[in-house]
């Protein structure tokens, strides 16, 4: 049997990592969590006098550089003076050169969010009225390319690694102390203390490039490494390191002198294990609170203790999981985990999944602000699938608790069956002892002809011991077989190892979401954009904002078509392509139609001309007669991906 359960394992283990992988590179880079939710000028405004400055209004405070803020002539030239400065809370500006003559500017943006990811974008403006540009911005997202692939993937593996190091090793000191001898539980450890170590190094080398260039060969940037150093996430960081020393040493000790220990020297022993291990947990936990969603926002005060709780808590479950399914296959064959382990392990479990519904409420409302924000967001919909994964585990987590009793009975069972077969084994003891006297005298008869045999002993010894080692060996065969034989241990190791297939597909999904734009973010972001809206229609001019969703990759996004000054006769006309997150992006193609149903007027198509990423504009937009007009968007995302999407709007 245990021929058949190794490779299936195996199997799972790589059908497990392939979904993870597919979770991951489905994710795309990382979405900005601070938003822009003002400009001025703002985006496409036509305005009659050059500006003296240009300021970016987020939806949380960011993080500046020398270049962060750039503005852009029709040529491509550089028009603004000094280094970009906060001018009022959330609020940041970059001064102009005078004298600036007419035409369509580009501003461009490139910042670090308070939660210390990557913000990007760019959009435009006219000086008394637009004109063609040769300004390319580029479409790659802030943290995409090969940096930012590389640096999710270290997010994911620094968070598996903390999962299996403080989840591995409080499965040993709460549930299973002998399991500090058990080197399978040890390896799995030091792994999951290896793979945050690494993971944290290649975070601190790859964040100056993935907050600014993107490029791979700026990793080794030494000046950008100093930079890093004086943000807050280098900081954190590099905490985290310095903790990670502490934890080497509680390794040290844990799987050195707490295994030799006797029991009574072990209890002392594990009460300083516990709370030091306690506090070098916390304190790793909370080098990711202190520079990420946590440390941020609405009440950052309690969110920061909240989280470093959520992340215990999943350490607990999640790491002592898989601690218990490496117990479960690899445990020694003479000394297989016990069900009183397990039954701890369960409690503990329970424990830990209390704790994680109390935090993930408090973080879901604090993240989300509505209910339409879990449906209407990325964020609430990944918090969806997180959710259902979640009680998917419990459902699964609730299957091993039974097979944990049967398993507990069994245990209880053994004992008794073993007490009435020891007069049987007394007899049969009774009988060797007799079979040994005879023997013993045989072989003194035989003494001299042993003595003659003498040249063969050494020969002899070596057979003897080579035997040995082969009954050993068969002997331990024998009691894993009959170990593996145990129906409710085999039905425990599949229900714990389907566990452990959810968990990994969770933690993508939670690493996922830690890259996502909150939901709350993401919605005042609308909100503003809503009311920029409001107040351009007030002046005179027509806007409207449209969703759609060609149904390929990159189909989602929101198109906005300003029309000025929206009246019977010629007009100005600009359509805008952005990102459900805000930021512009080009397409192949955009097309728009007027049709006034009412009098039987139209479609008058209109094909406008690509100014600059995700802006198009078109001059004299001829409007015969007032009345409610339908405005018809044709949106293609590729050679085979189209969608039409449409609004009516009083236009004269």
């Amino acid at each position: 049997m245990t021929q058949t359960i190794a490779p299936r394992v195996r199997t799972l283990v790589l059908l497990l990592l392939a979904a993870t992988g597919l979770l991951l590179a489905g994710a795309g880079p990382v979405s900005a969590h601070a938003a822009l939710t003002g400009s001025d000028p703002q985006q496409g405004a036509v305005v009659d006098k050059a500006p003296t400055q240009v300021s970016l209004t987020f939806s949380e405070g960011v993080a500046l550089s020398n270049d962060s803020l750039r503005v852009l002539d029709p040529k491509g030239k550089r028009i603004d003076r000094g280094d970009p400065a906060n001018v009022s809370g959330t609020t940041y500006a970059v001064k102009l050169h005078s004298g600036l003559p007419d035409g369509t500017y580009t501003v461009t943006y490139q910042v670090v969010s308070e939660d210390s990811h990557p913000v990007a974008g760019a959009y435009t403006f006219s000086i008394g009225a637009p004109s063609q540009t040769t300004v390319s911005v580029s479409d790659q997202e802030a943290g995409g390319g090969v940096v930012g692939w590389l640096y999710g993937f270290g997010r994911y593996v620094s968070y598996a690694g903390f999962i299996v190091l403080v989840g591995g090793a409080a499965f040993v000191l709460a549930c299973w102390q002998p399991g500090s001898g058990v080197r399978a539980l040890q390896r799995l450890v030091v792994t999951g203390w290896l793979a945050l170590t690494a993971a944290t190094l290649g975070l601190l080398l790859l964040r100056g490039s993935y907050t600014s260039s993107g490029k791979v060969g700026d990793v080794f940037d030494l000046d950008l490494l100093g930079q890093v150093l004086q943000t807050k996430t280098g900081a954190a960081l590099v905490s985290r390191l310095l903790l990670l020393a502490a934890a080497a040493l509680f390794i040290a000790v844990l799987f050195g002198a707490y295994d030799k220990r006797e029991d009574e020297e072990k209890r002392d022993l594990t009460f300083g294990l516990a709370i030091g291990g306690t506090v070098v947990a916390a304190g790793l936990g909370a080098s990711w609170a202190m520079s990420e969603h946590a440390s941020t926002g609405l009440q950052a005060g309690i969110a920061m203790p909240v989280d470093i709780l959520h992340l215990l808590a999943v350490a607990s479950w999640l790491g002592g999981l898989v601690a218990l399914l490496v117990a479960l296959y690899r445990a020694p064959a003479d000394s297989p985990l016990p069900g009183s382990a397990v039954r701890r392990f369960s409690r503990v479990a329970f424990g830990s999944v209390l704790a994680l519904v109390a935090t993930g409420i408090y973080q879901s409302w604090r993240q989300l602000g509505s209910w339409s924000a879990f449906t209407g967001t990325r964020y609430g919909q990944l918090l969806l699938v997180k959710i259902g994964l979640v009680v998917l585990l419990v459902g699964i987590a609730w299957i091993s608790r039974r097979w944990t009793a049967r398993l507990a009975e069994t245990v209880v069972a053994k004992p008794r069956k073993a007490t009435e077969d020891s007069d049987g084994e007394k007899e049969h003891a009774t009988a060797q002892a007799g079979a040994s006297a005879s023997t013993s005298a045989a072989a003194s008869g035989k003494k001299g002809a042993s003595a003659a045999a003498a040249g063969k002993k050494d020969g002899g010894s070596q057979r003897a011991a080579q035997l040995a080692r082969q009954q050993a060996a068969i002997d331990t065969a024998r009691q894993k077989q009959e170990r593996d034989a145990d129906p409710n241990r085999f039905g425990l190791r599949r229900s714990v190892l389907a566990e452990a297939g959810v968990a990994v597909v969770l933690l993508a999904v939670t690493t996922m979401l830690t890259s996502t734009e909150p939901g709350r973010t993401e919605e005042d972001a609308r909100a503003a954009t809503s009311s920029s809206s409001a107040e351009a229609s007030s002046a005179g001019a027509l806007t409207l904002d449209m969703s759609f969703d060609t149904g390929g990759e990159d189909g989602k996004g929101v198109v906005r078509v300003d029309l000025d000054p929206a009246r019977v006769g010629g007009n100005e006309m600009h359509v805008y392509v952005q990102r459900p997150n805000g930021r512009a992006f080009d397409i192949p193609e955009v097309k728009v139609a007027f049709t006034l149903e009412s009098q039987d007027i139209g479609p008058l198509p209109v094909v406008p001309d690509h100014i600059a990423t995700g802006h198009w504009s078109a001059s004299g937009v001829q409007i015969p007669v007032a009345g409610e007009w339908k405005i018809t968007v044709t949106v293609r995302t590729s050679d085979i991906d189209q969608t039409t999407v449409s609004k009516n709007a009083q236009i004269g």
